[in-house]
């Protein structure tokens, strides 16, 4: 069993000092505002988001969901400029995130290096050795086919087979 700092277990539960184990919360006590789990609603956005961009974002949560439908979405790195988070949808590990910029939203597939691109999404990030990227500007639209089979080979990657839709 491994135990980390703390006595916080490596799954989330405490570990006392006779042994016993104690799971880790169920409710939303101790969870970090720089965190938050959820299965994707469709069609809800952050609040700060309301235009061109705010749509695309929710297509593309509406396609990913489409292409793995076990995919997990978390909020993270809340800042003034992003007070609702950044989307980061992962599924044993992450996949890609979503952000939005004054003049594009980006898609980030955390392994997109290692995605073979046969339709040629990937317009940014290109020279990394590990993630690219999508942007996407007013009035583009996405393959919706192939970024879905985009999202189907980083889950894969990730060592999860996805289910078709």
């Amino acid at each position: 069993m491994r135990v980390a700092v703390g006595g916080q277990r490596a799954w989330g539960g405490t570990a006392a000092a006779d042994g016993s184990l104690t799971p880790p919360p169920t409710s939303d006590e101790g969870r970090s505002d720089k965190m938050e789990k959820r299965k994707p609603p469709m069609g809800a956005e952050p609040s700060h988001v309301d235009d061109w961009r705010g749509v695309t974002l929710s297509r593309i949560r509406q396609l990913i969901v489409q292409a793995d439908p076990g995919v997990l979405e978390e909020r993270k790195w809340r800042k003034p400029s992003s007070p609702d988070g950044v989307p980061v949808w992962s599924h044993e590990g992450m996949i890609c995130t979503g952000e939005t910029y004054k003049s594009h939203v980006k898609i980030t597939f955390a392994k997109g290096a290692s995605l073979e691109d046969p339709a040629h999404l990937f317009n940014s990030s290109l020279d990394g050795n590990a993630r690219r990227a999508i942007d996407i500007h007013e009035g583009e639209e996405i393959d919706e086919k192939a970024f879905k089979a985009l999202i189907r080979a980083a889950v894969a990657l990730n060592g999860v087979t996805a289910r078709r839709s």
